[in-house]
C-alpha cells in the first residue's frame, strides 16, 4: 500500500481547499450597489460562460492564483449564460464591450481595468486595493 499511497496519495490525507469569497451576481439591482461600494472598496466582476472551455480554464487559473482577503476587495461571479440581461447591463453600465470570460475592476463607479480570455490573469489586482 505504501507505493500506491505515494503514487495516488493517502486517502486519509485531507487537503485543504481554499474557496474564493464569491458573491453571486444575478440581478440588475446589484449593479447600483457595486457602483456605490466601489467608492470605498474595489469591486471585481468575473463574467464566466459555463459553456466555454476557455472560460473554465481561465477561471481555474484565476482561482489558483487568487490570494486576497475579503477585506481587500469584493469578488462577484456572473454566470452570463443564466443571467444574460445582467451581463448586458454590466457592459452598458461600465462601458466595456462584452466578452467571455471577462474580468472587470470597478473603482469609484467606473471600470478602471478589464480584460478577457487569457489576459484576465494578467491583471494585477493588488494595484487596485
Amino acid at each position: 500500500m505504501g507505493l500506491l499511497n505515494k503514487i495516488f496519495g493517502d486517502s486519509a490525507e485531507i487537503k485543504e481547499e481554499y474557496v474564493l469569497p464569491w458573491i453571486t451576481l444575478n440581478n440588475l439591482g446589484q449593479l447600483n450597489h457595486i457602483e456605490e461600494k466601489s467608492n470605498k472598496k474595489t469591486q471585481v466582476i468575473f463574467k464566466h460562460s459555463t459553456r466555454c472551455g476557455i472560460s473554465s480554464m481561465v477561471m481555474r487559473q484565476f482561482v489558483d492564483a487568487y490570494n486576497f482577503r475579503e477585506k481587500d476587495l469584493d469578488l462577484y461571479y456572473l454566470d452570463l449564460i443564466n443571467f444574460r440581461e445582467v451581463s448586458n447591463e454590466v457592459s452598458y453600465k461600465f462601458q466595456v464591450i462584452h466578452e467571455s470570460p471577462q474580468l472587470l475592476v470597478i473603482k469609484n463607479g467606473t471600470a478602471v481595468a478589464h480584460a478577457s480570455h487569457g489576459e484576465v490573469n494578467n491583471i494585477d489586482l493588488s494595484r487596485f486595493i
